[in-house]
């Protein structure tokens, strides 16, 4: 379920954090992996994505300064100050399409029930808990526990800026 105007992303190494965190709000945001820009260049070109990055040679060329490619130039080293830059540079809701996506690898959760998941999660959770989504990719298993809670807590922090 792709979203026609939502941004998508791809971040370099040196912003990695950033990934995670615009993956529990929902956006889409590939992690590059590669050392070359020429090919984070590319692949954003070709999927249409923004590229978040602290590499000050990326927004000297062309595609950036010409406007084909948009991209960012994170200033903070602090991924809190990283998100909110991102936040207020693209105007982000962080209540896009929370805990909608993987956090290792970016796939739209789908839902499972309880007695899906029976085996895949600690008894404790499995006690306590009654909603189950599962990366149909890595088939991690999420739920809303104390993890879930704290990142819930700091989306607020980052919607009040």
């Amino acid at each position: 379920m792709e979203l026609i105007n939502a941004p998508k992303f791809i971040v370099d190494h040196n912003v990695g954090k950033l990934a995670k965190w615009l993956r529990i709000m929902g956006y889409d945001t590939r992690f590059f992996h590669g050392t070359d820009d020429a090919d984070l260049v590319a692949t954003a070109l070709s999927e249409g994505r923004v590229i978040l990055t602290r590499d000050t040679q990326i927004m000297k060329r062309r595609v950036v300064t010409n406007g084909r490619l948009k991209a960012i130039l994170i200033q903070s080293d602090e991924p809190e100050q990283q998100m909110y830059q991102v936040i207020d540079a693209l105007n982000l809701d962080c209540r896009f399409r929370p805990f909608a996506l993987c956090l290792e690898c970016n796939q739209p959760l789908r839902e499972k029930s309880k007695q899906q998941v029976k085996d895949r999660v600690p008894p404790y959770v499995f006690q306590t808990q009654n909603q189950y989504m599962e990366c149909p990719a890595c088939h991690r298993i999420y739920w809303r526990g104390t993890h879930w809670q704290a990142m819930t807590q700091r989306l607020k922090k980052f919607m009040k800026g």
